[in-house]
């Protein structure tokens, strides 16, 4: 099967005055204020469309529009992308979720599918108004999830009275299309592994080394196995692109750099609030040095070098197991838009090149 090639399609733009400042912005954290822009969703996924990729994820947070509603629109604007919405257990019901699930998958042809997250951060639950632990969560997850696929598989009236849900003569009037991939899972503890071998179609891998990855793979579709299952394996990967490998790592440091410089600059107080610094900020880490580090982590593995190296990296994943391939870049101008075309161009050549690694 061909390597399946994901984007993501957010809610509004990035943050920035310019060009050069959005894609300084890509990589730090996001405030939590985000608007829905109908322009800004349509256009970005006809945008991953034409360039080649074959979906996209809507991401999820406590302040952030709802991924149902921008998925739904996203997928309106295009005829081929898929969407991978996030979920997370915990804001609703698992029938009321299985409904919107199988009305989005039979309005856009069976291209919808819901990425299942329990939520890394207790403050961030907890605005939403869940305030189980996080090993309590993993608990009600594995309930949420037989519920949601039973009910979406039964065409009978459905009784479950469990610890977290009770439901009573529940039946859906619509099921998702026949062999739809509907379900993605990405907790990276053993219990995650777990809940993803048992429910999920796809397990989403963390994003480390290449050997850790192997190990991740082998463990994921081990446990799959014993439950008669199989798991697809999908690759966050963080990007930066130029035309040569000498040009890519200038833009990553200036990109480093202007992300801290602007993210700490008159907005650092928008910027501290964000939910992608919860997890620090429940390990006692504070401070503006937040922003740095942030910023720092997420792009110190970064793909970075011209089209054709970076492909070549990939390529290592694939041949590790990986099927989807999450291309994680900003695109805020026409060069940007080129350098992902030709990305996606060599990522689509049966003959990549060698990686000196």
């Amino acid at each position: 099967m061909e390597l399946e090639l994901r984007g993501g399609v957010r809610a509004a733009p990035v943050l920035g005055d310019n060009p050069a400042e959005r894609q300084a912005l890509r990589w730090a954290p996001d405030p939590r204020e985000r608007t829905a822009d109908p322009v800004h969703i349509a256009d970005s996924a006809r945008e991953l469309e034409e360039d080649g990729l074959d979906s996209a994820l809507v991401v999820q947070s406590s302040s952030w529009p709802d991924p149902w509603l921008v998925a739904g629109w996203a997928l309106a604007a295009t005829s081929r992308l898929r969407i991978a919405a996030a979920h997370r257990i915990g804001t609703n019901s698992p029938s009321v979720a299985a409904r919107s699930l199988a009305t989005l998958d039979r309005l856009s042809g069976g291209r919808i599918s819901a990425h299942v997250i329990i939520g890394s951060s207790d403050a961030d639950v907890a605005r939403d108004g869940d305030t189980l632990a996080k090993a309590e969560r993993y608990r009600r997850a594995e309930e949420y999830l037989a519920v949601l696929t039973r009910y979406l598989a039964t065409g009978t009236d459905l009784d479950h009275h469990g610890e977290y849900y009770t439901l009573r003569a529940a039946r859906s009037g619509l099921r998702p299309a026949p062999d739809s991939e509907l379900i993605s899972f990405g907790g990276a503890s053993a219990q995650g592994v777990e809940l993803a071998a048992r429910y999920a179609q796809v397990y989403a891998v963390p994003p480390r080394p290449l050997p850790d990855t192997r190990l991740r793979i082998a463990e994921a579709r081990a446990a799959a196995a014993r439950h008669g299952r199989s798991l697809r394996i999908w690759r966050h990967v963080t990007v930066v692109l130029a035309g040569t490998d000498t040009d890519a790592q200038v833009k990553l440091r200036r990109l480093r750099r202007d992300a801290i410089r602007l993210a700490t600059g008159p907005d650092a107080d928008r910027h501290l609030d964000a939910v992608a610094l919860d997890r620090d900020r429940e390990r006692g880490i504070t401070g503006p040095d937040q922003i740095a580090a942030y910023v720092r982590r997420n792009l110190a593995n970064a793909y970075t070098g011209s089209p054709a190296s970076v492909a070549a990296r990939i390529h290592l994943l694939r041949t590790a197991g990986v099927d989807i391939v999450q291309l994680d870049l900003a695109t805020e101008t026409d060069e940007d838009r080129d350098l992902r075309r030709q990305l996606v161009a060599h990522l689509r050549n049966a003959a990549p090149l060698r990686w000196a690694w």
